[in-house]
């Protein structure tokens, strides 16, 4: 089912650590929260299902927290560039499932990968990319890099395209992306049908090649 609560343990409870916690929280699923500060166990305590000071890279005590029954651990240590390799690292051998982990530089990129860590996130430059991108177009609401090469974006249509169906646009054949949903108001239509009618200010959710949206976005909006 698409609301089925999961489970999450964060390792780390900083800017982003703490800013993943808390929304996870508030979304309804289940929370662990790992910090070695007290300070920020006890800040965090009400933004979790459970909240422990520990060493994430000793691996008894991660055992002790069942921390192999979480469907994801998110490495969020943001200071000790050593601690985050080494609690990854600790978390594979476990045979942790998913292990996601915010990286620091392109070192800490290479080495994380080579010792298994499922995905590698760069806060500051994903909300970079994100924010030049509204910046220089008017048209983009928001931007998810997949790829060096691929992308999703969420671009706002115009009167150009008002009272078009989707099959009239054929974005597929003439630009290369796919309309993956439309977004009217507060309403999401996911894999709208062909003759289903664009109207100015939806916003269209699309996938493709970088090269190809943005020719979508300059010669179709």
């Amino acid at each position: 089912m698409a609301d089925k609560k999961k489970q999450f343990a964060v390792v780390g409870l900083g800017r982003f650590g703490g800013s993943v916690c808390k929304e996870l929280y508030r979304m309804g699923h289940q929370v662990l929260a790992i910090d070695n500060r007290e300070h920020k166990v006890n800040e965090f305590a009400q933004y979790s299902t459970h909240a422990v000071i520990a060493d994430s890279t000793d691996e008894k005590a991660l055992q002790s927290l069942g921390i192999r029954n979480f469907e994801y651990v998110i490495v969020a240590i943001g200071d000790n560039i050593q601690s985050s390799i080494l609690t990854t690292l600790v978390l594979k051998e476990m045979e942790v499932e998913n292990v996601w982990v915010k990286a620091q530089s392109a070192y800490h990129h290479k080495v994380l990968d080579k010792i298994g860590a499922d995905r590698i996130i760069h806060p500051e430059h994903d909300m970079g990319v994100r924010i030049a991108q509204h910046l220089t177009s008017e048209k983009i609401v928001d931007f998810i890099e997949l790829s060096d090469e691929y992308s999703i974006v969420e671009l706002l249509a115009t009167n150009k395209i008002h009272n078009r169906s989707i099959i009239e646009l054929d974005v597929r054949a003439k630009f290369g992306c796919t309309i993956l949903a439309v977004k009217k108001g507060e309403d999401i239509n996911v894999s709208p049908l062909p003759e289903d009618v664009i109207n100015e200010k939806d916003i269209l959710i699309v996938i493709g090649h970088k090269r190809d949206l943005k020719r979508f976005e300059e010669e179709g909006l």
